[in-house]
């Protein structure tokens, strides 16, 4: 069943994340000119940040950035880094080497911006607040890196305020098209907005007219574009699936650019040692694979990887999408691995109805026969249980997100951006 805003066992943080939501009237509202005079209010702390990687695109931003905290704190460097959604718990999205960012930290953080903000119209957003909660802890504890992942987008997102060491766009795809337009070569366009005057951008294999897009915007910045052109494969992987060789050796680029003295060894043993939950995460000694991919691009890598893995096989998918999504489009790819499905809704105000996931399956040709619906994704669990094969549990990070709490035993903070 969704549920309204994230809930902590913190009462107190539990109101100020309500209430951070409830104050704009739009979940998402792409501009910079509201975070900019917030963070003027804080003292500009963008503005005194070490050197910062930006990373954008549509696939592979969270495992880039992963990848690239694991190789530096391989070195001995201490990193700060932003992303989102979180998973579990709202703390995981304002992170550094040392720890997460406190229940106390939050909730003092976000009064104070509260206080700034109060009689603003129109206030600032859910993620803008976030971020510059983030930026101000960053500041504050002073480390020697960040790696920052956008929201939405990339010109008009809210980390875009930043000037980085190297920005890095991963895979660009068709997702978020009411905010980024509907064609690749527009959702390119946004993307590639992170792109600054003299700041070397790192990308890999994109679709002709996205990479047109890219190539355009970093000679119009006189910006040097470096365009990956093999896989990491020579060395073992923290994450799987083979389209991480690909964001692997998107980190491993944008670390080179830096110029840092990083050996061989180092690199690989950050490579080798790089977590990132949801992603062809395994569980119950590889009976169950958690995947957060939730558009058709994701699918397509995830299907890969899932023949990868397991070539025999294929997988009792427990899939749950999120409202925004070209569900059908992102089942089709993974009609090819599947056996059978439970379609399922689970904790999140964007959890979409049972109805609407039933429509685009049909679509995708799915069978009525090989399906099963459950409202909530504990009983989604049972029902994969009962036919013994593999599970695949995927459609929506909000989805994997519950999961990991339903193994950790955790109480569940619903995320919706």
């Amino acid at each position: 069943m969704a549920t309204e805003g994230a809930r902590s066992d913190n009462p107190a943080l539990d109101a100020l994340l309500v209430e951070a939501k409830a104050l704009h009237p739009n979940l998402i509202d792409l501009t910079l000119g509201r975070l900019e005079r917030l963070l003027g209010k804080l003292g500009n702390p963008h503005h005194h940040l070490p050197p910062v990687f930006h990373v954008s695109g549509t696939n592979g931003k969270g495992s880039t950035a992963a990848f690239l905290r694991a190789c530096l704190e391989a070195a001995g460097h201490r990193v700060h880094v932003f992303t989102s959604p979180h998973l579990v718990r709202f703390n995981e999205r304002i992170r550094d080497t040392e720890r997460e960012i406190t229940d106390a930290e939050i909730e003092s953080g976000l009064a104070r911006i509260r206080a700034l903000a109060a009689d603003w119209q129109p206030h600032p957003t859910f993620f803008e607040i976030t971020l510059a909660l983030a930026l101000d802890w960053f500041q504050a504890r002073g480390l020697e890196w960040v790696v920052l992942e956008t929201g939405l987008g990339g010109r008009l997102d809210a980390t875009n305020v930043v000037t980085p060491e190297v920005a890095v766009i991963t895979r660009i795809g068709m997702d978020h098209m009411a905010q980024l337009g509907g064609t690749l070569a527009e959702i390119a366009a946004e993307k590639a907005g992170i792109i600054k005057a003299g700041v070397p951008v790192v990308t890999g294999p994109q679709e002709p007219e996205a990479l047109r897009v890219i190539k355009s915007a970093a000679r119009s910045k006189k910006a040097p574009l470096i365009v990956v052109d093999a896989p990491v494969n020579e060395v073992p992987l923290g994450l799987s699936g083979p389209h991480q060789g690909w964001n692997a050796a998107l980190a491993v680029a944008a670390l080179r650019e830096t110029g840092l003295p990083l050996p061989a060894l180092v690199m690989e043993q950050g490579l080798r040692e790089t977590v990132w939950p949801a992603r062809f995460q395994s569980f119950g000694q590889g009976r169950v694979i958690l995947d957060g991919a939730h558009n058709p691009d994701a699918a397509r890598a995830l299907t890969e990887a899932w023949r990868a893995a397991f070539p025999e096989e294929k997988a009792v998918v427990v899939f749950g999408g999120s409202s925004g999504k070209d569900h059908a489009e992102t089942l089709l790819p993974l009609m090819e691995i599947s056996a059978r499905w439970v379609l399922t809704g689970f904790d999140s105000p964007r959890s979409v109805p049972l109805p609407v996931l039933e429509e685009a399956f049909l679509a995708a040709g799915g069978e009525a026969r090989l399906c099963e619906q459950a409202r909530t994704l504990p009983e989604a669990l049972a029902l994969a249980s009962r036919h013994g094969a593999r599970v695949l549990i995927c459609g929506s990070l909000f989805l994997a997100g519950e999961y990991l709490a339903l193994r950790a035993q955790e109480r569940h903070q619903p995320s919706e951006q």
